[in-house]
């Protein structure tokens, strides 16, 4: 069974600091063009600001407009590809967790609530005043990367913090709907999650998850329904139907096998499921997307 072409950080550093990476957007581009505008993951925190030029950044399978002032902050392991104007540039950024983390004694990427939830919106549209300010954070940190200071990563983490926190401010008081904060549940729905991603493939049942929570399953269920309103069930199979998309739109498998490679021996029920959770059926879906 075919891959995802996952990129790797160390593919990118051209720098003297490791687990780090900044260029303009439009440098970025013309460097990695064949790798970046076809659907592929990273194994980084991704962070892009665009300052000019239009067009649309497919993440997950949803589609999302590209204006100047739009920011998008991706986790690590988001499937994703850039449709783009010539004229497009910006800022792009990315590093390893513990980059950034290691800074830190009681802080980590994940307080961010972009970083937060999977759930959680990838996208932040900048009002022109908001803009200005945040571009010359990733200004400055394009700079700063440049530098050969001795205190040139500690810059550089700081920078990050001071954009983090001024974008996590924006984005709470955007208009993007509703989202997962770092309440008491949402630290357990952040377990879960994480639970999911792990387990995803070979473990299917709410109580096998709450059990390793040290749960109940009425407790885990109530948790998603308040938070999300979406039970625990509901986030599973959405997970491996997520999996099922990045499969499909790449891979010339056997349906059956891409059915048993996410734990389901009987494709007449991922079938069902597939075609309940996405409105086509698995076939119909390999078909149009590797047809695009």
């Amino acid at each position: 069974m075919g891959l995802l072409n996952v990129l790797r950080l160390n593919k990118f550093e051209k720098e003297v600091l490791p687990d780090f990476y900044c260029d303009t957007f439009s440098n970025h581009l013309a460097t990695h063009k064949d790798e970046i505008t076809v659907p592929h993951k990273h194994d980084f925190f991704l962070t892009v600001l665009f300052t000019k030029g239009k067009g649309q950044h497919e993440i997950d399978f949803e589609q999302y407009p590209i204006e100047p002032g739009t920011v998008f902050m991706l986790n690590p392991g988001q499937s994703h590809h850039w449709d783009l104007s010539k004229d497009t540039d910006g800022y792009i950024f990315f590093h390893s967790k513990e980059f950034f983390d290691a800074a830190f004694t009681d802080n980590t990427i994940y307080e961010f609530p972009f970083f937060y939830s999977l759930l959680n919106p990838s996208k932040l549209s900048l009002k022109d005043s908001d803009t200005r300010y945040v571009s010359d954070l990733f200004q400055r940190i394009h700079s700063a990367n440049r530098e050969e200071d001795y205190l040139k990563k500690s810059k550089i983490i700081s920078l990050l913090n001071l954009l983090y926190i001024e974008l996590s401010r924006l984005y709470l008081n955007s208009a993007m709907g509703e989202y997962s904060k770092p309440r008491t549940y949402s630290q357990h729905l952040r377990e879960f999650e994480l639970l999911i991603e792990e387990h995803y493939k070979k473990e299917k049942a709410v109580a096998s998850y709450a059990e390793m929570m040290h749960i109940s399953p009425r407790h885990l269920n109530r948790m998603t329904k308040e938070e999300i309103g979406k039970s625990p069930s509901d986030l599973i199979a959405n997970r491996v139907i997520l999996e099922a998309k990045r499969i499909l739109s790449y891979s010339n498998s056997s349906l059956s096998l891409v059915a048993e490679e996410l734990g389901y021996d009987d494709y007449a029920y991922f079938s069902r499921l597939f075609s309940k959770k996405v409105g086509i059926s698995p076939l119909k879906f390999q078909q149009t997307y590797q047809n695009k």
